[in-house]
């Protein structure tokens, strides 16, 4: 089945020009468009989309609170951040809130098709630029706040590192250098829903939602 898009931006251009990119290939279908963020919950729930391609600045809803309310709502739905926005805060929001992946609006089109099906994967897709960012300002937080915010579970205080397999932590570390699911998967010679599977398997001894939270811990306790 094709992965299903839905495109939202304010500006029509940028949707059609989008639409355009996108519309010639055999394994994505278009499956609606939204002009701000009020429209996208009635658009996810009559379009059914895989993948949510959504910038961040647009009228009555930023982006960024769009993502705090599909994500928790809509779990299955992917989202990808394209944004004009080179902005460390725009991308560590973006990633804390639960965007799966983050891209700018001069990105190439092999790039933007990459991002799409790695995400629609179940992967997440963050260039080496975003992931640096985002790691860069955990490790500043940590300086500045030694204390972690994303607890453990209750009456558990073991240091994530060990309470995963070894296996598990050779991914952990990746994911701290800012590695991609793909990079992982060439790097140790496995499938990319390998490693899909033991991040989430991570995810969950950790007690997480998602994989900025998982960094953070993971380098509190590194």
């Amino acid at each position: 089945m094709p992965i299903r898009i839905l495109v939202v931006d304010d500006h029509s251009v940028v949707r059609q020009g989008i639409i355009t990119l996108l519309e010639d290939e055999e394994d994505l279908l278009i499956a609606g468009e939204a002009s701000d963020g009020d429209e996208v919950w009635d658009m996810i729930e009559t379009a059914a989309p895989d993948v949510v391609l959504l910038d961040l600045t647009m009228p009555r809803m930023p982006g960024i609170d769009v993502i705090k309310q599909i994500v928790p709502a809509f779990p299955n739905v992917k989202i990808l951040v394209f944004s004009m926005h080179n902005n460390a805060d725009y991308m560590i929001s973006a990633a804390m809130s639960g965007a799966s992946g983050y891209l700018q609006k001069d990105t190439s089109r092999d790039e933007m098709l990459k991002a799409i099906r790695s995400i629609a994967r179940g992967e997440l897709y963050f260039p080496p630029y975003a992931s640096s960012v985002i790691i860069k300002n955990l490790l500043k937080q940590i300086a500045r706040n030694p204390e972690p915010k994303v607890e453990l579970e209750e009456g558990n205080d073991k240091s994530i590192w060990k309470m995963i397999t070894p296996r598990e932590q050779q991914i952990l570390k990746c994911l701290t250098e800012g590695m991609s699911s793909k990079d992982i998967a060439e790097k140790f010679d496995i499938s990319s829903n390998t490693v899909a599977n033991q991040r989430a398997s991570i995810m969950k001894k950790a007690n997480v939602k998602n994989t900025a939270e998982l960094i953070s811990i993971a380098l509190r306790g590194n």
